[in-house]
Order: C-alpha cells, then sequence, then structure tokens
C-alpha cells in the first residue's frame, strides 16, 4: 500500500495529451490545447489555443527558443525568450528564462532563475503588447498627448 502512495504522488499534475521527447527538435510555431510535455528542444512559438486550459510542461533537458503564451506552464528547463503565463506559472529549481514573464500567479523554488523583466498581470496577456503598441500608434496619429495650438485659453 505505501508503494501505491507514493506512486500516486509523483504523477503529474494534468493530462499531458502530447510528449516532445528529448530526441526531438522542431523548427516553427507550435499550437496546442490540453496538455504538451517537452523534453525536446523547439525553435519558435509556443502558443495555446485561446480559450483553452492548456498546459505546457517544459522538464529539465527540454528547450524553448522563441515566446511561450499558455494559462498554465510549468518550467524546469531553459526559454529563451519571453513567457506569457496567463493563469499560473511555476518554476521549478532547474528554470532559466532568458526573456520576460507575464504572470498572473507564479510560484519560483529555490534555484530557477529569470534574465529579464517580471510583470505582474491580472489580465489575460497573450496579446497585450501588441494591443497598446497599436493603441499607442492611434493616440499618436489622432495628437493625443502632443500639444496643440487650443490650451483653453491659458498662453497670453
Amino acid at each position: 500500500m505505501l508503494g501505491k502512495k507514493k506512486q500516486k504522488s509523483r504523477r503529474p499534475t494534468g493530462n499531458f495529451d502530447t510528449l516532445i521527447s528529448s530526441r526531438t527538435t522542431i523548427k516553427g510555431d507550435v499550437h496546442f490545447s490540453g496538455g504538451l510535455h517537452v523534453d525536446g528542444h523547439i525553435r519558435g512559438k509556443v502558443l495555446a489555443d485561446e480559450g483553452s486550459d492548456a498546459v505546457l510542461r517544459l522538464s529539465e533537458v527540454g528547450e524553448i527558443t522563441g515566446d511561450i503564451a499558455a494559462p498554465h506552464v510549468i518550467i524546469n528547463g531553459t526559454v529563451n525568450g519571453d513567457v506569457y503565463a496567463t493563469s499560473h506559472l511555476e518554476l521549478a529549481e532547474k528554470a532559466a528564462i532568458n526573456g520576460s514573464v507575464y504572470y498572473n500567479l507564479i510560484q519560483m523554488a529555490v534555484g530557477s532563475s529569470v534574465n529579464g523583466n517580471l510583470v505582474h498581470q491580472r489580465e489575460p496577456s497573450g496579446l497585450l503588447t501588441q494591443d497598446r503598441a497599436s493603441a499607442g500608434d492611434m493616440l499618436a496619429d489622432e495628437g493625443v498627448g502632443e500639444s496643440s495650438e487650443n490650451d483653453g485659453g491659458k498662453s497670453e
């Protein structure tokens, strides 16, 4: 009975539908839903389907060179890119991120490292940076924030 209890505690949380093995390298973007476990190397963006409750888990031998966007992200390997975790981000002891991290809830183990910014966001952050850039362009086009000749009669 004790052996069965130990086995249950070692089971991963979540259901991982897809495994990228340590002998596999993917060049290009990966779109997924459900669970994705990465032991191999991905050279491209890893994006969860919008509105899904997807889980990405990167093992200590895995590496992703590109941005990650998913609701639940568990990292114990190396990421060279930005990480957008809209719900929960877990950085295990061997996690190394070279890029900015956008998160709602974060859990970091001793030994994990982030070489970039940690940005707390309560709203979904998948495309926020692009939306803000577009909004900034629109405001500049409309002259918002620029000085204008009409200052309410305060200049003279």
